[in-house]
Order: structure tokens, then C-alpha cells, then sequence
């Protein structure tokens, strides 16, 4: 399979590591805001770029049939553009704001505990992601992921808002340390006690390994698509 990289940071070079030991080609390494490139030596993208070109390198993809996987953050007041395109071009697009195997279970089990949580009013939820500095959002997108999520099944919550408390807020703190991969935290706290549950990457390869999944797992299909389809959860 040729690939292109959309983005050649360290995220970009260890997808380009784990795709090479899979036995595939990389045929383009763009790198931050380069937009002179021909997407269409590609059997497929990977983006992992910045959120100022995101949605341009997800629009060239779609508009040259190139099947695209998206793990930018950052950008996503356009995501339902990208789906429109996608659909109207009958393209093929994942986003996801994380593509750890390890990660897209901690959201099932944290969808699982807000559910579970909703009838319990004593419990108040907060939040805590830990990043690297070059991470230029805040809160990541996992973050915000997890979040909505909690939203979506707590009848208690329906915003999030960073570093702020409020009612029915969910708050979410940012904290960004040298060489952390990601750390992501959940709190459910009582006046009689906690439950956390807590995802804590150790390295990239996780991120990298469940990009380069999927989009061995996009090719020859046309949609819209999630983590959930390609790992085949719920």
C-alpha cells in the first residue's frame, strides 16, 4: 500500500516506522503548512499535521479519491464540512481524536461509568489531560472526546468549559509536561469517596499502530468512519 503523510513530526515518523515494518510504501512526507504536493501518488493519507492545514489536506484527499485518516486536533469547527465533502465526493474519512486501541476502550468504559453515574447526584465529574509542550491545543482532543461523551449519557452535565467550574459544567485541566505522551483522567468524587479511571500512554506506537489499521482498513471503501468501525467495538 503507498501511503502519504500528512505531517512528518514525531507522530508522522513513527507511523512511518510501524507502516514500513507492515510491509507498505511511503510515497509523500509533507511536512507542517506544505501545500505543494500530488496526493494522488497515494493509496491513501495519513494527517497528523497542524489544525491551520488540516481541513485543506482532508479537502485535497477527498477531492482526488484518496481514501484519508485524520488524528489532527484542533480544527474541528470544520469537521462537518469534511463530512459534507466526503459524502457529496462519495470519499472515504475517519477522524478520530485518538487512534490507541487502548484509548477507544477507555471511552467505551467511560461512557459506561457516566451512564451509570447519571442516577447518582452526589458524584461531581472533572477532568485531567497531560500532554507534551508541543501539543498546540488545549484540552486535547481526546479530552474533549471524553467529555461529550460523559455529556451524552449524564443527565448532570452539558458543557465543559477549561479550568472552570460551573453548574453542570464538566471542568477539564491542561497540563502540559515535557516528553508525556498523553494522560488522560476521569474523577467521580463524593463526599465519601473517589473513582477515577485514568488512560496513560507510555509512547506513541499505540497512536501510530491503530493510524496505520486504519487505513489498511479504509481502503476500497467509501463513507464516513469511526474508530468503532475499524476495531469493530459496540
Amino acid at each position: 500500500m503507498k501511503i502519504a503523510l500528512l505531517g512528518y513530526g514525531k507522530m508522522g515518523k513513527t507511523i512511518e516506522q510501524i507502516a514500513r515494518k507492515r510491509g507498505h510504501d511511503i510515497v509523500l512526507k509533507i511536512d507542517k503548512d506544505d501545500t505543494d504536493y500530488d496526493i494522488t501518488k497515494a493509496d491513501v493519507a495519513i494527517d497528523f499535521s497542524i489544525p491551520s492545514v488540516a481541513f485543506n489536506n482532508i479537502s485535497n484527499c477527498i477531492n482526488n479519491r484518496v481514501p484519508v485518516i485524520s488524528g489532527t486536533t484542533g480544527w474541528l469547527e470544520n469537521y462537518d464540512n469534511a463530512v459534507a465533502l466526503c459524502k457529496e465526493k462519495k470519499g472515504a474519512f475517519i477522524y478520530a481524536s485518538n487512534y490507541s486501541l487502548g484509548v477507544n476502550i477507555f471511552f467505551e468504559l467511560n461512557k459506561t461509568l457516566a451512564k451509570m453515574m447519571s442516577a447518582l447526584k452526589q458524584y461531581n465529574v472533572s477532568m485531567e489531560e497531560i500532554h507534551h509542550t508541543q501539543k498546540l491545543d488545549a484540552p486535547s482532543g481526546t479530552a474533549i472526546s471524553l467529555a461529550n461523551d460523559i455529556i451524552s449519557e449524564h443527565d448532570g452535565y452539558n458543557n465543559w468549559k477549561l479550568d472552570e467550574n460551573g453548574s453542570s459544567t464538566i471542568p477539564i485541566t491542561a497540563k502540559r509536561i515535557e516528553d508525556v505522551p498523553g494522560t488522560h483522567t476521569v474523577n467521580y468524587e463524593s463526599e465519601v469517596d473517589t473513582i477515577t479511571i485514568e488512560h496513560v500512554a507510555h509512547n506513541r506506537q499505540g497512536f501510530a499502530l491503530g493510524a496505520v489499521v486504519a487505513a489498511e482498513w479504509i481502503v476500497g471503501k467509501t463513507g464516513v468512519f469511526t474508530m468503532k468501525d475499524v476495531l469493530n467495538i459496540g
